[in-house]
């Protein structure tokens, strides 16, 4: 959509955007738009493969990029790291050695319970009774395989190494598995103490051969983003299992395309200490699905089959992934940003951007009403992913303590980019929310 040789100097795009609608055929009316601000490039100097998840420690900018942990495809890592600051700005551009490693759980030996595979800090959670605002909870990505996590048969958790799907590295390599848990710290992230997984697939629901050839997930749950509403915190999570048992005999590409997409679940604040077993799937109607079974994705962030849309084992298949949810206090509008899967396998070009209306997300289907998601922007040629929100360096963000989840007016927006040559974690620009009304006469997508 966006050519580097365009004359960026004279931009001014306006993107009208199909959301905040809570009718499900809604009929047309006036909707927010979003300015695309051509910015200074931001180059991020750690290593970034997820959301980045921000927070305010005091006067304490932070942020927490990175991985941690064993991983039989790619190595034992240790990128996962913190960073803060007084200013925005100033984190965001830290030199490598501004990065500190934070205590983590080991890993436990296969068949031992703990912490088992690697962990990715995807979202953040400021227990809002400290008032010292050291006490946080992340939501993390899990990824496991048949050496990390065998199958136990007392649990059924853990998985057979039969049949298994091909890695991102060739025919000899492995898929993963992915699934989501909650991390506690009571030093603003220095240190850290697993509390456990508390949403995940098991055997059954994953997808093997001959069907998974996408070289994504064998099945499971991730890229979580999750924000606090109420007395509830919502998590928004990608869905990559099959809706039901697998069986390869009767297997159908329509019925597991149903059961996926962006899906999101929700547990009680007042549980994080002790969360397994307390979040629940969005049903249909209502979050009484356990974290550990099947639910119902959001439909209107599940790309029709008739567009080019299918099940995440299919290397082909169109589907919107890795979300990143911010409430806008301008705006009183929840925000999702996400990557799309175009191929091959999960890579695409594109970040898309959605709108939910609702300030409570408990009410009815309040947390499922999110508009058909609209090009934010396009970079052919190129691969981007986890997109997410952050505050301007301005004095009124810090004076409001903006992060990730929560943002006003302006925001600027960071990626993943991969141009063929090098993968870089950057802001090329700022997004400035206007409310209808505001756009000026004329100008459409």
């Amino acid at each position: 959509m966006y050519s580097r040789n365009f004359p960026w100097s004279y931009l001014l795009l306006f993107l009208f955007i199909a959301g905040c609608q809570s009718d499900p055929q809604p009929a047309k009316q006036a909707t927010p738009a979003v300015s695309l601000i051509p910015a200074e490039t931001f180059l991020f100097n750690s290593f970034v493969d997820c959301n980045m998840a921000t927070v305010w420690v005091g006067d304490s900018f932070r942020i927490f990029p990175g991985k941690y942990g064993e991983d039989p495809l790619w190595g034992e890592a240790h990128e996962l790291k913190y960073a803060s600051g007084t200013t925005v700005d100033e984190v965001f551009l830290h030199p490598p050695s501004a990065f500190t490693e934070p205590g983590m759980p080991p890993n436990a030996p296969p068949g031992i319970p703990g912490l088992h595979g690697a962990a990715w800090f995807e979202t953040m959670y400021q227990d809002s009774s400290d008032a010292t605002g050291q006490t946080l909870f992340a939501l993390y990505h899990n990824e496991n395989y048949p050496s990390t996590l065998p199958y136990d048969s007392i649990t059924g958790e853990g998985y057979r190494d039969i049949n298994w799907p091909q890695g991102l590295k060739g025919p000899d390599t492995k898929t993963a598995v992915c699934r989501i848990g909650i991390m506690k710290s009571t030093d603003g992230g220095k240190s850290w103490t697993d509390k456990g997984i508390i949403l995940q697939d098991y055997q059954p629901r994953l997808i093997l051969k001959p069907h998974n050839n996408g070289i994504n997930f064998a099945g499971g749950v991730g890229d979580p983003s999750a924000v606090a509403n109420g007395d509830w915190l919502y998590i928004f999570y990608g869905e990559y299992g099959y809706p039901g048992a697998y069986d390869p005999s009767r297997y159908d590409t329509a019925t597991e395309w149903e059961g996926q997409c962006i899906s999101i679940a929700r547990i009680a604040l007042k549980d994080l200490d002790n969360p397994v077993g307390k979040a629940f799937r969005w049903n249909g109607t209502s979050f009484k699905a356990p974290g550990d079974s099947t639910g119902k994705p959001v439909t209107r962030l599940q790309i029709p089959l008739a567009k080019g849309g299918g099940p995440a084992s299919s290397p082909t298949s169109l589907y919107y992934w890795g979300p990143s949810v911010s409430w806008n206090t301008y705006l009183s509008c929840w925000v999702m940003l996400m990557a799309s899967a175009e191929g091959p396998s999960w890579k695409g070009g594109a970040i898309y951007i959605s709108f939910n209306p609702h300030a409570d997300l408990s009410a009815g289907a309040n947390s499922q009403d999110w508009s058909v998601p609209d090009l934010l922007i396009e970079k052919p040629g190129h691969i981007v992913w986890y997109p997410s929100l952050q505050p301007i360096n301005s004095a009124e963000d810090k004076a409001a303590r903006f992060t990730s989840l929560r943002l006003g007016k302006k925001a600027r927006l960071f990626y993943k980019d991969n141009d063929g040559k090098d993968s870089r974690y950057l802001s090329e620009y700022l997004l400035e929310f206007k409310k209808p009304g505001e756009t000026e006469p004329g100008v459409s997508r």
